[in-house]
C-alpha cells in the first residue's frame, strides 16, 4: 500500500505560527523566522549539549531543572553545513545575567556551579562517535526503575506509570542504551510539533499556557477549532510545511519538565495533574521529514489524516505494542535482579 493510499482525501489547513530552535539541549532557544527542516530536524537544533561527569550521561532538564534557568543563542547564524561534528559556537546566559562562550573555560567552571558537580558544554560530535551517547549499564537500568519513572513524570506513588506503548521496539532499545540517540541531541524524535489550540485546551484558564513550557520545534495555529487537542488526529497522517513533508509518527508523551520554572515562568505542578486527566500524559506530536525543505513563519500547514487502519495493519500495531512490552519486562526483571 503507498503512502498515498493511507491517508484520507479530506485534509485541513493551517499555518505555522512560531518556530523555535535550540541551540543546547534543556537550556532555552528562541524563535527564528524561518529554518529548513531535514533528515535530522530543525537545522541547528540542539547541537550543543551538558554532559553529566559524574554519571556520564547527556544531562536532561528532566533529572537538571536548573538548566532551564540557562538560555542559549549562536555567536552568527549557522551555515548551511552545520550539523554533527561541526556545531558553532554558542553564548549561554546564565540566570544570574552572566554570558560566557563556548571557547571559554569559564563555561564549565559555572555549569559546575550551578548545578553542584561536574558538568561540561559538549558539541555533538560526529554522527559515527556514540562518546557523547552511551550509558553506563547501571545507569540504563536506573531509568527502567518504577521510583525513577514517577519521579521523571511527576508522579507519586498511587499513580499509574505512563503508558510507553506507542514507542517502538528500537525506540526502547535506544533508550535503554544511550542517553540520547547516536547523531542528536533530541530525546527521541527529530521534529516535535504542537497546536496553539492545545495550548489552550489543556489550560484550566482562559489564557493558554506559555509554549516554552513544551518546548516545540513548530507551533501551528490552528484557529478556533472546536476539536480538543487537534493534533493527536494527525498521528500516521503527513504534514505539508513550507517546502518540506512530514510523517507524523506518535504523541509526544510529556514528562515533568513543562512544569519546571524558566525565565519568567512559575513552578507549575498541575500540569502534571492536567495531563495526567486530560490526555493521558500526551500533548503534541512527533514527526519525521520525509521532504527536507524550508519552512517560514506563516507558512501553510496542510494536514492529510491517516484513513482508519486495516485488519492487518491493527495486528501489526499490536504486535509492536507486545513487542515493546516485551523488550520493557525484561528491561524491568534485569533491574529487580540487580537490586536483589
Amino acid at each position: 500500500m503507498t503512502g498515498d493510499e493511507r491517508l484520507r482525501e479530506e485534509r485541513t489547513t493551517s499555518a505555522v505560527r512560531e518556530l523555535w530552535r535550540f541551540p543546547v539541549k534543556s537550556m532555552g532557544g528562541s524563535t527564528v523566522d524561518r529554518v529548513r527542516l531535514d533528515r535530522r530536524g530543525a537545522h541547528a537544533d540542539r547541537l550543543w549539549a551538558v554532559r553529566d561527569i559524574e554519571k556520564g550521561v547527556t544531562a536532561s532538564a528532566r533529572r537538571l531543572p536548573v538548566l532551564l534557568g540557562c538560555a542559549a543563542r549562536y555567536r552568527v547564524e549557522p551555515a548551511d553545513d552545520a550539523g554533527p561534528g561541526n556545531a558553532p559556537g554558542v553564548v549561554v546566559t546564565f540566570p544570574d545575567g552572566r554570558e560566557l562562550t563556548d571557547d571559554d573555560p569559564a563555561i564549565h567552571v559555572a555549569l559546575s556551579e550551578l548545578v553542584g558537580r561536574e558538568m561540561r558544554l559538549v558539541a555533538l560530535p560526529p554522527v559515527d562517535d556514540t562518546s557523547q551517547h552511551r550509558m553506563t549499564m547501571s545507569d540504563s537500568m536506573a531509568n527502567f526503575r518504577a521510583a525513577q519513572v514517577r519521579k521523571d513524570f511527576g508522579l507519586d506513588d498511587t499513580e499509574a506509570l505512563p503508558d510507553t506503548s506507542v514507542f517502538s521496539t528500537k525506540d526502547v532499545i535506544t533508550l535503554a542504551r544511550f542517553s540520547t540517540p547516536p547523531g542528536a541531541f533530541h530525546d527521541l524524535s527529530p521534529v516535535h510539533l504542537m497546536t496553539t489550540a492545545s495550548l489552550r485546551d489543556l489550560s484550566p484558564g482562559e489564557t493558554g499556557y506559555d509554549v516554552r513550557r513544551f518546548r516545540p520545534n513548530v507551533l501551528v495555529d490552528v484557529g478556533d477549532v472546536q476539536q480538543e487537542f487537534p493534533e493527536t488526529a494527525w498521528v500516521g497522517g503527513e504534514l505539508s510545511v513550507g517546502t518540506a513533508r512530514l510523517q507524523v509518527t506518535m504523541p509526544t508523551i510529556r514528562c515533568v519538565v513543562p512544569t519546571r520554572p524558566q525565565a519568567d515562568i512559575e513552578l507549575d505542578r498541575t500540569i502534571t495533574r492536567q495531563l495526567a486527566e486530560r490526555t493521558n500524559r500526551f500533548l503534541g506530536v512527533y514527526a519525521d521529514v520525509t521532504t527536507p525543505g524550508v519552512v517560514r513563519v506563516g507558512d501553510d500547514v496542510t494536514v492529510s489524516l491517516a484513513k482508519p487502519p486495516s485488519v492487518i495493519r491493527r495486528a501489526a500495531a499490536a504486535a509492536n505494542k507486545t513487542a515493546t512490552r516485551g523488550v520493557q519486562r525484561i528491561l524491568e526483571a534485569t533491574v529487580l535482579r540487580e537490586k536483589a
